[in-house]
C-alpha cells in the first residue's frame, strides 16, 4: 500500500507550519513578530526554569533569532505605559500565555468543577473563613498586585518554609486565577501579578455573564487552531497542543471526542485524511498546508518548544526519544539536566546540556550528544557538521544572553568534536 506522504514530507510540513523551515530572518524582531507567533501557535508555555533562559523566551528565539526580551515582555504583558497586554495567562498547554482572543475558549476550563478546586475551597473556608471573597475584593480594588502585597489579609501563622510553602493568600489567589475570577499576569522580573478580569480582559469574572464559549464549541475551535499550528498530525498529536482530552468518540452532550473534532474539520474542508509512511495512526493534513521541498533552518529548540511537547510525535517524526531530565535524580540522568535538541534542516541531530553561568559570563556546554540514527527517510548528518553548526549557534545564544564566552565539557559522544569547533567558530 502506497502512503500519501513520505515521512520526510510530513516532517517538512510540520516544521514549515512551526515557522522552522527556513534560516532565521536577519532583521531585528519587532513586537508584531511576537504577536504573529502567539497568534499562530495560540499558546506559549511558561515555566520558572531559568537555567539558560526563561521558558517562554526560547521558542521565540528559535524562530526569530536574538531579540530584546524586554520588548517581548512589554508586548505580552503591557509593561509600557499606554501599551495594552496582547496576551493572558491560563492553562492552555500547561501554564501558558495565550492571545487574548482565546479567553472565551478557556472559559469552560475556568468554570468546570474539579477535585482540586473543591478541596482548595473547602480547606480555605475551614482555615480562613471569608478569605477567598476578601482576596477577590482586594484584587478588584487594588490590582494589579502581587501575593505579597495582600499577605496582611491572612498573616502567616508560622515562618515561611522552603519549596511549595504557599501562604493562604497565595492559595486563594491561585484558586481565583484557575477559576477565572481574577486574571494573572507578569510584572517585571517575571513576578506574577493579579488583577480584575475587567481591567485585564475587558470581561467580567467567569462566574458572571455568558461571555464564554460552551465546552463543545471551544474544544472544536482549539482543535482547529492546533491544526493550523501543526499543519499535519495524528488526532492525538493535535489534541496535545491545547491539552484537549483525547477520546475516541463523544462521551457526553457537552464534550466531543478527538475523532469527532477531526471529522468535523474534514467535513468543513479544513483538512483531509492522509496516510504517512511509517505512521500507524490516521493523520490529518490541513487543506492549505505547504509541502516544502527542503528545509534550510538551523536552531536550538527547548524542552518547552511545541516541537518537543509530545514525545510520541517527536519519536515518530524525528526518531528522537526525548524527555526533560530536570526532575530526574542526577545519578539517573542519561543526557543532562537541561538538554536542548539541535535542528538542522529537517532533522534533530543532537542534544546539548546547556547552562548560562551569568556570574562568570559563560555559556556552559555541560554535555554534547549526537543522535545515533537519522530521522526516518533522511540521510545522516555527520558529527563534524553537527559540531560546526552547534558551535555557531552557541556563540549566537551567548551573545543574545549577554555572555562573553562558550566553554564545553568532556561529557557526551560529540564532545571531542565540539571543543575544536567552538574554537574555530570563535575565530570566524
Amino acid at each position: 500500500m502506497t502512503s500519501d506522504l513520505s515521512a520526510a514530507e510530513a516532517r517538512r510540513i510540520f516544521l514549515h507550519a512551526q515557522d522552522l523551515g527556513r534560516a532565521r530572518p536577519r532583521k531585528t524582531p519587532r513586537p508584531r513578530d511576537i504577536e504573529a507567533y502567539l497568534e499562530r501557535q495560540g499558546v506559549l508555555q511558561l515555566d520558572t526554569v531559568n537555567v539558560l533562559a526563561r521558558a517562554h523566551y526560547m521558542p521565540l528565539y528559535s524562530r526569530l533569532g536574538p531579540y530584546d526580551t524586554a520588548m517581548a515582555d512589554h508586548t505580552l504583558w503591557g509593561h509600557e505605559a499606554g501599551h495594552a497586554a496582547e496576551a493572558f495567562e491560563h492553562w492552555g498547554h500547561e501554564a501558558s500565555v495565550m492571545p487574548r482572543t482565546l479567553v472565551p475558549l478557556m472559559h469552560h476550563r475556568m468554570v468546570s468543577p474539579s477535585s482540586w478546586q473543591a478541596r482548595t475551597r473547602e480547606k480555605l473556608e475551614a482555615e480562613r473563613p471569608g478569605l477567598i471573597a476578601a482576596v477577590q475584593e482586594a484584587v478588584e480594588s487594588e490590582g494589579p498586585v502581587t501575593a505579597g502585597a495582600l499577605d496582611h489579609l491572612a498573616p502567616r501563622e508560622r515562618p515561611k518554609g522552603q519549596w511549595w510553602d504557599a501562604s493562604h493568600v497565595k492559595v486563594a489567589l491561585e484558586y481565583l486565577f484557575i477559576t477565572g475570577r481574577v486574571a494573572a499576569s507578569r510584572g517585571r522580573h517575571f513576578a506574577r501579578t493579579y488583577d480584575s478580569t475587567q481591567r485585564a480582559w475587558g470581561l467580567p469574572p467567569s462566574d458572571q455573564g455568558d461571555w464564554g464559549q460552551p465546552a463543545r464549541e471551544a474544544h472544536q475551535a482549539l482543535f482547529d487552531h492546533a491544526l493550523t499550528a501543526s499543519g499535519i498530525g495524528t488526532v492525538k498529536d493535535l489534541c496535545d497542543h491545547f491539552r484537549l482530552p483525547f477520546q475516541a468518540g463523544a462521551r457526553s452532550p457537552d464534550v466531543a471526542g478527538g475523532m469527532a473534532w477531526a471529522t468535523s474539520a474534514v467535513e468543513r474542508g479544513l483538512a483531509q485524511w492522509v496516510t504517512v509512511e511509517g505512521w500507524e495512526e490516521p493523520t490529518l493534513l490541513r487543506a492549505d498546508a505547504e509541502v516544502p521541498s527542503r528545509m534550510t533552518g538551523a536552531t536550538l529548540l527547548s524542552p518547552f518548544d511545541p516541537v518537543c511537547w509530545f514525545r510520541p510525535r517527536l519519536k515518530r517524526m524525528f526518531g528522537m526519544d526525548y524527555r526533560i531530565e530536570i526532575y530526574t535524580p542526577a545519578h539517573k540522568r542519561q543526557y543532562g539536566y537541561y538538554c536542548l535538541p539541535l535542528l538542522i534542516g529537517d532533522q534533530l541531530v543532537g542534544r546539548f546540556d546547556l547552562k548560562a553561568d551569568r556570574k562568570a559570563g559563560t555559556l556552559l556546554v555541560q554535555a554534547a550528544w549526537s543522535e545515533p540514527t537519522p530521522a526516518p527517510g533522511a540521510r545522516r548528518i555527520s558529527a563534524a557538521t553537527t559540531a560546526n553548526v552547534a558551535s555557531r549557534e552557541f556563540l549566537t545564544v551567548a551573545r543574545w544572553l549577554g555572555l562573553q564566552s562558550v566553554r564545553s565539557g568532556p561529557r557526551g559522544n560529540l564532545a571531542p568534536s565540539l571543543v575544536p569547533a567552538i574554537v574555530n567558530a570563535a575565530r570566524d
